[in-house]
């Protein structure tokens, strides 16, 4: 509703009560009267447009923080019941901390879930860093009961793209690449912005049922519409044809990844949309 069609709902019969029937103890003219219960309407109609603004601000502002910066409350093993011992909050960031393994190596079985609260459409925040070479991934919709998460949930692509290649003597696919949808969706790679490891990255993934969004460091690298003709054109490509289940939920936990490689998150939160 428009304020000033408020200010008139509000303020029309005042003003013919007042002028009517306060004017003469007040003692003011009709046309002082007039303009006094305009200016009050006027008053009142601000105040309820900054009562209406404070009240969009604080839904806005709804942020859960899945991670407290000094303990591992909230999570726990995929399929498990505790959080696996390499997993700690450590300096403030929570940190899965273990010696970095070559892809040929990689054995995994540490993913964690935050099994608080299970999320459907929402606005996921936070920040990660890897050393050279490191490898690992944010989940959503995750749903437990499968041999790990990436066979059932979308994954966000966190990766060294500069160092894995060096460190695996090969070559990562765009679709393998930083900020990807993983094996769905690759990030454009021409507005990217990606930093060296050992620094902080910042991610944003933003889904609702109309459009998915992966941020990167403030820039937007991955747009798609969910469940459309092309992602089921992809979805159906031949990757997944051992996990019949990807991409089947709409609401699940959100999931971290063990890829053998050390990893520090921090400022992990989210809103629901």
């Amino acid at each position: 509703m428009k304020l000033s069609l408020l200010f008139q709902i509000l303020t029309k019969e005042k003003i013919e009560k007042f002028t009517e029937k306060k004017r003469l103890f007040w003692k003011v003219t009709h046309y002082q009267a007039y303009w006094i219960s305009w200016f009050k309407g006027i008053v009142m109609g601000f105040l309820i447009g900054f009562l209406f603004s404070c009240e969009n601000s604080k839904k806005s502002s709804e942020w859960t923080y899945l991670f407290d910066g000094e303990t591992t409350n909230g999570w726990r093993a995929y399929n498990g019941k505790e959080i696996p011992k390499k997993w700690a909050a450590i300096d403030g960031n929570l940190t899965f901390d273990t010696q970095l393994k070559k892809e040929e190596n990689w054995e995994g079985g540490g993913d964690i879930i935050y099994h608080v609260e299970e999320f459907e459409n929402f606005e996921l925040y936070l920040e990660w860093k890897l050393p050279v070479g490191g490898n690992s991934g944010v989940f959503y919709h995750v749903k437990e009961g499968y041999s790990a998460p990436y066979a059932v949930s979308p994954e966000y692509q966190l990766i060294d793209d500069f160092g894995w290649g060096k460190l695996n003597n090969s070559e990562l696919e765009d679709w393998q690449k930083a900020g990807a949808d993983y094996a769905m969706y690759p990030a454009d790679e021409k507005i990217k912005k990606l930093k060296p490891a050992g620094e902080w990255n910042s991610t944003k993934i933003k889904y609702t049922q109309e459009r998915v969004e992966h941020w990167l460091n403030g820039e937007l690298i991955v747009s798609f519409v969910p469940y459309s003709d092309d992602w089921y054109e992809r979805r159906n490509s031949g990757k997944w044809d051992q996990f019949p289940d990807y991409g089947k939920f709409k609401k699940g936990y959100i999931a971290l990844q063990d890829h053998d490689s050390p990893i520090w998150f921090r400022e992990i939160k989210i809103k629901k949309l």
